[in-house]
């Protein structure tokens, strides 16, 4: 039977999300477990024939009881606050976690519907294959060419949207060589249903080899070649460019950029005259 991603993680930062997600649970097993018990208990105790609980109509309060009732919910939704607050510092998606030699920057982005992942320190560019060598990680910058997408390595870990005119970030790190599978998670149209990809954690050698045959393509990114690559398709197959042009990330992110005419002037003052006769300014 094959184990879900998320309870069988290959990554540092799956792993803590993997610890998390099973510590809250046992957490709130705390209430459920008692309150499945009553309720077979009190069936059988109170049943109408041959139960040996006691009858007592008047019966309404019980300070024993409240305390209970009250204190220990109290104490669970204390300890997930806790819980999340911390790890909402620690699993926080843009914190870098390896230094700058052991990390792989990768530019991604979103689009209708595939996923475009440039490398700019190598200077090559892949779709639908994320590739970066084991134990060194991935710091994703992120961004859209249409709709808002989800970007989603279940068995990496984190979960990160990708918007036009802005940027998100992610830092990823694989602990074991593999094929992990991502996907986007925000429903974006026709295609949404088929838009995956593959993250591959490779050994540095494995690595170097896939750069130099990346290279090796002849196929450069340039602007004509991307607005190719922009339009819209289904199921798209994996892609390699040996050449990316520079900055195209940031022209991508310039195309949504809000001009100055389009912003709203707040408190602009009275510019209109009255008018006098022929509908001319007195």
């Amino acid at each position: 039977m094959q184990t879900s991603p998320v309870a069988d993680p290959k990554g540092p930062i799956a792993i803590i999300e993997r610890d998390l997600l099973y510590t809250a649970f046992f957490i709130m097993l705390i209430v459920v477990i008692p309150v499945y018990f009553m309720v077979f208990w009190f069936i059988w105790r109170y049943r109408a024939k041959g139960g040996t609980g006691e009858y007592k109509p008047e019966w309404h309060k019980s300070t024993i009881i409240e305390v209970f009732v009250w204190s220990i919910p109290a104490a669970i939704i204390i300890t997930l606050g806790y819980l999340v607050w911390t790890y909402s510092y620690k699993l926080d998606p843009y914190k870098k976690i390896a230094t700058p030699e052991n990390t792989i920057n990768v530019q991604v982005v979103a689009q209708d519907w595939k996923w475009l992942f440039i490398y700019p320190d190598l200077g090559i560019a892949s779709v639908n294959e994320l590739s970066f060598p084991v134990d060194k990680a991935v710091s994703m910058k992120l961004t859209s060419d249409t709709v808002m997408n989800s970007l989603l390595i279940p068995a990496l870990g984190g979960q990160i949207y990708a918007m036009a005119g802005m940027t998100s970030e992610l830092n990823l790190k694989a602990n074991e060589t593999g094929r992990f599978r991502g996907r986007n998670t925000q429903y974006s149209g026709d295609g949404f249903a088929m838009q995956f990809f593959d993250a591959v954690a490779m050994t540095e050698e494995e690595f170097q080899d896939w750069v130099a045959n990346a290279k090796a393509q002849s196929k450069p990114l340039s602007t004509v070649t991307y607005d190719q690559l922009a339009q819209p398709s289904i199921a798209h197959g994996v892609e390699y460019f040996s050449w990316v042009k520079p900055g195209l990330f940031e022209e991508i992110l310039k195309k949504y950029a809000r001009r100055p005419e389009t912003t709203l002037r707040r408190h602009a003052p009275a510019t209109t005259q009255p008018a006098c006769e022929g509908d001319t300014p007195c």
